[in-house]
């Protein structure tokens, strides 16, 4: 992978951990961006649940990435505390699974209003999240998301620019741009680039489809190919969301009509599509 560190989602493989763990074996993908576990959102597990993952992890040598969590994905105007309160947790279990990232977004906009109503208050948020983890080794990573205040490059911006230090950077997502119509490359990734501390490989089409890394308007491989001219040494987490990839058949050359029979098809799709464009950066 040269300086590129591989991760993914494993959940999007099945629902099922011990399956996640060795489908990964079997790839030699050695990283896991931790989200769902036997059907549960890692931020809902117990300590002794977290406990039993680790001791997964460590049986199958991989290690974790980064945190995965839904925290920020709630409505602007939803009770904070119960949010802070979880992102505690997640801080501690950030500890126990032995990652430095926390993946998170910025609040739900109430639909139909101007986001930048809520700058204020999305900031205040996240002033609160980066004083509960200012004891831990963490970095808060952003990311980008369709409906929430960080959801084009400029607001991306104003969050990562609130903080003097790198405790919080940018998760990167293309497909994720694409949904909102934003143009990915040159645009976004020049906008974000002082911040991006890493990568979804997560590419779409026109109409926002997700679709393998390289078959969509991400322009995932310009972007590879300058983070790698950069000397870019993190993460390039695969989170193929694929289930309903209607290309699939046809990648595959099998009959229109067919379906992939399982996740792990789809992923080792994404997979192949992403060391496709390694192989030519």
């Amino acid at each position: 992978m040269g300086n590129f560190i591989l991760s993914a989602f494993a959940d999007e493989i099945s629902e099922n951990f011990d399956v996640q763990l060795s489908n990964l074996n079997d790839m030699g993908i050695e990283y896991v961006e931790i989200r769902g576990v036997d059907g549960k959102n890692i931020a809902d597990l117990s300590f002794d649940e977290i406990k039993t993952v680790k001791q997964k992890l460590d049986s199958h040598n991989i290690k974790v990435s980064a945190i995965g969590s839904p925290i920020g994905k709630i409505k602007i105007t939803d009770d904070f505390l119960p949010e802070l309160e979880k992102f505690q947790k997640v801080l501690e279990t950030s500890q126990i699974l032995g990652t430095k990232y926390i993946r998170m977004f910025s609040f739900f906009i109430p639909e139909g209003e101007n986001p930048d109503r809520y700058k204020d208050d999305v900031l205040s948020r996240w002033h609160k999240y980066v004083d509960a983890a200012k004891d831990y080794p963490v970095i808060l990573l952003h990311e980008n998301e369709k409906g929430i205040y960080g959801d084009i490059p400029e607001r991306c911006v104003t969050i990562l620019s609130s903080f003097a230090s790198n405790k919080v950077m940018a998760t990167f997502d293309p497909a994720n741009f694409i949904q909102c119509g934003t143009k990915v490359y040159p645009y976004a990734f020049d906008a974000l680039k002082p911040y991006i501390e890493y990568v979804h490989i997560k590419d779409a089409d026109k109409s926002g489809n997700v679709v393998p890394a390289g078959y969509g308007i991400g322009n995932i491989n310009a972007i590879l190919s300058e983070l790698k001219k950069d000397g870019f040494c993190g993460f390039i987490s695969l989170e193929p969301h694929l289930g309903d990839f209607c290309g699939f058949s046809e990648l595959e050359g099998k009959k229109a009509e067919k379906k992939p029979k399982s996740t792990i098809e789809t992923f080792k799709i994404a997979y192949n599509a992403l060391g496709n464009i390694l192989k030519n950066i």
